[in-house]
């Protein structure tokens, strides 16, 4: 048993290692690659374009649910014009972060991973390698930028058709006042404080599951069972780095 536990935190301790100087190989490729913007713009729509209605449908039932809830928590204590507040922050500092990288880890997130995956499997990485073509650079890099990108402008739509939503059931199915709806959330959510500590969130959150999906497709087994294992190991791994990280973030921001 000790011998088992020993090796298991070994190899624990060596992933981690080359995983830190995967990603730092990453990162230096980040300026290389403002001389081929093409590389990257393809691979925003590649992750952001595709993923869109998912994400713009689940922010309208995030919001839908938010408004019913929320106005049903707040008429207890009189304060259902507070509404729109509740929606706004939920929305702007957790729920649209959070959501839309776990929708994105579920969607765009298992498409990178299987995509490397398969083409590690068809030999093409390598030939790419004998072609003197670096697939870090050219097949890597690109996607972990087009992640980063990506994440805030989808967080940003998740949270502006969730507060859509809340609208529509708070003020036209329920009837909460649309002035104190719209008023309480302009004078209650800070553009610093609230929307940027969002956008810091989006953005890690990015940067952790694009580059967990890369990483797992780069190491998977060539083989089908090696792509699919790697496309779970994606899922969990990222989902558990999502909510790991919206704790210490949270904590740090708003403690």
């Amino acid at each position: 048993m000790i011998s088992a536990i020993g090796r298991s935190v070994i190899t624990g301790l060596g992933t981690a290692g080359y995983a830190t100087r995967f990603f730092l190989r990453l990162v230096l490729e980040f300026f290389p690659l403002l001389r081929r913007p093409r590389l990257v713009t393809k691979q925003i729509h590649f992750v952001g374009n595709y993923s869109l209605v998912i994400i713009a449908v689940s922010g309208l039932f995030v919001g839908f649910v938010l408004g019913l809830q929320g106005y049903y928590t707040l008429n207890r204590y009189g304060s259902e014009q507070a509404l729109g507040l509740l929606v706004a922050l939920s929305l702007v500092r957790e729920l649209g972060p959070v959501v839309t990288a776990l929708l994105f880890a579920g969607r765009a997130g298992t498409s990178l991973t299987a995509e490397i995956g398969l083409m590690k499997a068809g030999e093409q990485l390598t030939a790419m390698e004998m072609m003197a073509v670096d697939p870090v650079k050219v097949v890597i890099a690109p996607r972990l930028w087009a992640g980063i990108v990506s994440m805030p402008i989808l967080a940003a739509i998740f949270s502006a058709v969730g507060v859509l939503g809340g609208y529509v059931v708070g003020v036209l199915l329920i009837g909460v006042d649309a002035g104190a709806f719209w008023s309480q959330m302009q004078s209650g959510v800070d553009v610093w404080r609230d929307v940027g500590a969002g956008v810091v969130k989006s953005v890690v959150f990015g940067l952790a599951v694009t580059f967990i999906a890369l990483f797992q497709g780069y190491e998977a087994k060539p083989t089908p069972e090696g792509v699919s294992r790697a496309t779970t190991r994606t899922v969990v791994y990222a989902s558990l780095a999502v909510l790991g990280l919206d704790f210490l973030l949270t904590a740090l921001m708003f403690s």
